[in-house]
């Protein structure tokens, strides 16, 4: 098989005295997410996406939350682990497209900083990273401001020098 499609989804708690911190950049806030590492909800949601593209479990699989090493760590050094593991696979992304649903702060303003952080990390253009934000209309725990949630489908191509040999 030549193409795989990768879906992940991520949620983190907000709370305050935290930094918000979503795809790869810190965003101003009052709140932020809470979680063993940097809580990067949008971050997360791509890596289970990436793993789940080639039946290689979730993010927790690969970076347990009760494991020291991972305490506290910047999401985009998982995002690059986990970019490794689908390169070694003989796997290239093709593009990500995401969402993020929170109801503040609006992310607009950051979401070209986020897509330019993200896109090195997978060798990818910036065009080929889409981040899109919605509110949940007040409802929910995202709309009561509580919480913070990520979802993310990705394409993935073997790789063409294998794809030539017939790995496929």
């Amino acid at each position: 098989m030549s193409y795989r499609i990768g879906f992940g989804v991520d949620y983190h708690q907000l709370v305050t005295g935290k930094k918000l911190w979503i795809g790869g950049i810190e965003i101003p806030h009052d709140k932020g997410a809470t979680g063993h590492s940097d809580a990067d909800v949008l971050l997360h949601a791509i890596c289970d996406a990436l793993l789940g593209a080639l039946s290689l479990g979730d993010i927790g699989v690969h970076f347990p939350n009760n494991s020291d090493k991972y305490k506290d760590i910047d999401s985009k050094i998982l995002l690059r682990e986990t970019f490794d593991l689908i390169q070694k696979e003989g796997y290239d992304v093709v593009n990500i497209d995401s969402t993020i649903c929170l109801e503040r702060p609006r992310i607009n303003p950051y979401v070209m900083k986020m897509r330019e952080t993200i896109a090195p990390i997978v060798h990818l253009s910036v065009r080929d990273v889409s981040i899109k934000a919605t509110t949940t209309e007040q409802m929910g725990f995202v709309g009561r401001e509580e919480g913070l949630k990520a979802y993310a489908t990705v394409l993935l191509e073997k790789k063409s020098e294998n794809v030539a040999m017939g790995e496929m």
